[in-house]
C-alpha cells in the first residue's frame, strides 16, 4: 500500500545544499504523509542508521548533528528534507521512512513500517 522512493541526493561539496524528496509511487487511495509520523533516517558505510529529523505534531525536531542546518517539510503526498551548510560528516544513505502516530519520542528503526530504497549524499571538501 504504501512505496516510498527518495530522490535528490548527489555529490557536492562542503557548504553545499540539497534537497531530498520522497514520495509513495503506490497510487494509494488516501495516502496523506500527515497521516504518518514520517521521518528521515542516514546509514554511513560501517555505521548503524541513525535518525536524523522526523514531523512530529506542532515542531519536527531533529538530530543535534542537524539541527539549524536541515530542514524536514511535507506537502501531503512528498517529503522533504532541505540539507544546507553540508558537511564531510553528512555523507550517507538517507532513507525515508513511514510509521504510526504519534512520533516515537525517542525514535528508533524499529518505530517504522514503511522505507524507501535509499538516495546517496556524498559530500567532499
Amino acid at each position: 500500500q504504501v512505496r516510498l522512493v527518495e530522490s535528490g541526493g548527489g555529490s557536492v561539496q562542503t557548504g553545499g545544499s540539497l534537497r531530498l524528496s520522497c514520495v509513495n509511487s503506490r497510487s494509494t487511495w488516501g495516502y496523506n504523509t500527515r497521516n504518518f509520523c514520517m521521518a528521515w533516517f542516514r546509514q554511513a558505510p560501517g555505521k548503524e542508521r541513525e535518525w536524523v529529523a522526523d514531523t512530529r505534531d506542532k515542531s519536527p525536531y531533529y538530530a543535534d548533528s542537524v539541527k539549524d542546518r536541515f530542514t524536514i517539510s511535507q506537502t501531503g503526498t512528498t517529503l522533504f528534507l532541505q540539507m544546507n551548510s553540508l558537511k564531510s560528516e553528512d555523507t550517507a544513505m538517507y532513507y525515508c521512512a513511514a510509521g504510526r502516530l504519534p512520533c516515537a519520542v525517542v525514535p528508533t528503526t524499529g518505530d517504522y513500517n514503511y522505507w524507501g530504497q535509499g538516495t546517496q549524499v556524498t559530500v567532499s571538501s
